[in-house]
């Protein structure tokens, strides 16, 4: 088993820190398995992350997920639901999950409509499960409260994930309220992977990533299911 940057770690204290901090209008950087993350709530904070970033409003967010919000907003039959809770609870890898979503749910109505309409992406949602616990304790928060968050890699744009703090462009650090160092992510690698993303409209691929072929195995082996590639 991999030894976790987590063990030991105070995970509700931490992340009731950053859930504080981010619900009062504040920017978090977070360590995360896949790769360091940074975390908002407002337009006004969305747009200071783009800005230090240099990223374009083309590319969305995604909203800061875990297993009820999952359930909660995206549309799924059983047989989907069931592939990834084997992906992310069974097996316990971390995925991006991209799937048509519930528009009017109240949950989504607590959100600004500018940082709602820069997480959404041609009818579907982008939910990473299974990322760290903090980072997943973090999720329980905000449905608990009904405060959505939202999230995007701790880099700026073109440079690769970043698995240490020490990596992290200076812009945005000098633009967040609290960073949470647990030093380097499990899933760090020489390609600056971060998250694998998989459209389960049609169980393609959007993003091979960190346990892509872990994933791909479960998906398999379990489901018969073989992955495409999309054009």
């Amino acid at each position: 088993m991999i030894k976790s940057p987590e063990d030991g770690v105070d995970v509700e204290q931490a992340a009731m820190a950053v859930f504080d901090a981010v619900s009062n209008g504040g920017i978090a950087i977070v360590y995360l398995d896949v790769a360091y993350s940074i975390l908002a709530r407002t337009e006004e904070a969305v747009k200071k992350i783009y800005a230090a970033k240099g990223r374009s409003f083309s590319k969305p967010t995604g909203i800061v997920g875990c297993q009820a919000i999952h359930h909660a907003l995206h549309v799924l039959d059983d047989f989907r639901f069931s592939v990834v809770e084997s992906i992310t609870v069974k097996h316990n890898l971390p995925l991006a999950v991209i799937a048509p979503y519930q528009k009017q749910h109240p949950f989504l109505k607590q959100m600004d409509p500018f940082v709602l309409s820069n997480a959404v992406k041609d009818d579907t949602l982008n939910l990473l499960l299974n990322a760290g616990r903090v980072r997943n304790r973090i999720g329980e928060l905000c449905w608990h409260h009904q405060m959505p968050f939202v999230g995007s890699s701790a880099n700026k744009s073109l440079t690769g994930s970043k698995y240490n703090i020490i990596d992290i462009e200076q812009e945005l650090l000098d633009i967040s309220d609290m960073v949470l160092d647990y030093g380097q992510s499990i899933y760090h690698n020489v390609q600056g992977q971060s998250s694998t993303m998989i459209d389960f409209r049609d169980f393609s691929v959007v993003r091979k990533g960190v346990c892509f072929g872990e994933i791909e195995n479960v998906l398999r082996d379990e489901f018969s299911i073989v992955l495409k590639v999309k054009s």
